[in-house]
């Protein structure tokens, strides 16, 4: 039986501030029975959707009850070398609390560039090779190349998006006050009737579906909740929740966070 009753896919954007309209950032929604289709935010000036919209969105989206699987492009959590280096504890909730506190990007007027332009001394940092067990994981099994979420300014890097999009998972954590269940944080497995928001990485599937005249940003988003819809309505969507871990590696996960479909 199925876990979910909708899939959101999610392809994020890290540019300009969190108020500002976004060509890059793209939503998809499919159900049991119906193939993703876009999702448009609500009517405005703005054409395409914020950071703050899209997060907004989320929240009166999830609190109807019907369980939801969300998948969104961006890293949940920092390798173990962050929590050792800046001497932090094994906590997820503590680490986003932490991580706002000196990366703001929740805040209107606040890029992501205007804190990477700070001292080193003033904000919080890793190392551009730093990669989590996810990542190292996903090069060796599914042949395909996370970037550290440390590494910015290259082709395919996610540090910008995570850095934006970190403090908006604390919003949704404390808007939906326990309702959600993030994964693996939360739990590996996911109670029944309940909605959860998970990490994606597109390029484990984009090339799974035609694009069918859809720009890169909507076709991943496409990909991710296809995929989703797929594994939940076959079944296969439990073992991916469940990855093969040896017990210390699920330990690392659980802090470090973990790519849905990485096996």
């Amino acid at each position: 039986m199925a876990l979910f009753r909708r899939y959101i896919g999610i392809d994020y954007s890290g540019a300009k501030t969190p108020t500002v309209s976004l060509k890059g950032l793209r939503v998809y929604l499919a159900t049991r029975v119906s193939a993703p289709v876009e999702v448009s935010p609500p009517p405005s000036p703005r054409k395409y959707w914020s950071r703050r919209g899209v997060s907004e969105w989320l929240v009166a989206l999830l609190s109807d009850g019907i369980p939801k699987l969300v998948g969104i492009d961006h890293g949940f959590s920092f390798p173990q070398n962050y929590f050792e280096s800046h001497g932090l504890s094994q906590s997820w909730p503590e680490f986003l609390d932490d991580f706002q506190r000196h990366w703001p990007t929740d805040e209107d007027h606040i890029r992501v560039e205007s804190v990477r332009n700070r001292a080193s001394g003033k904000r919080r940092s890793g190392g551009a090779g730093w990669r989590r067990l996810t990542e190292r994981r996903a090069r060796t099994v599914k042949q395909v190349s996370p970037k550290s979420v440390f590494h910015f300014d290259v082709p395919g890097s996610v540090a910008k998006s995570t850095h934006a999009g970190l403090p908006w998972l604390r919003y949704l954590r404390r808007e939906l006050q326990g309702t959600v269940h993030f994964w693996p944080f939360d739990g590996w497995q996911v109670p029944r009737a309940r909605s959860a928001i998970a990490e994606v990485y597109p390029s484990l599937w984009s090339d799974s579906f035609r694009r069918d005249g859809r720009t890169d940003d909507q076709h991943d988003a496409y990909a991710v909740a296809a995929w989703m819809q797929a594994h939940d309505l076959d079944g296969s969507l439990l073992r991916f929740l469940n990855p093969s871990l040896a017990p210390e590696e699920r330990a690392l996960a659980e802090i470090e966070g973990w790519i849905l479909g990485v096996e």
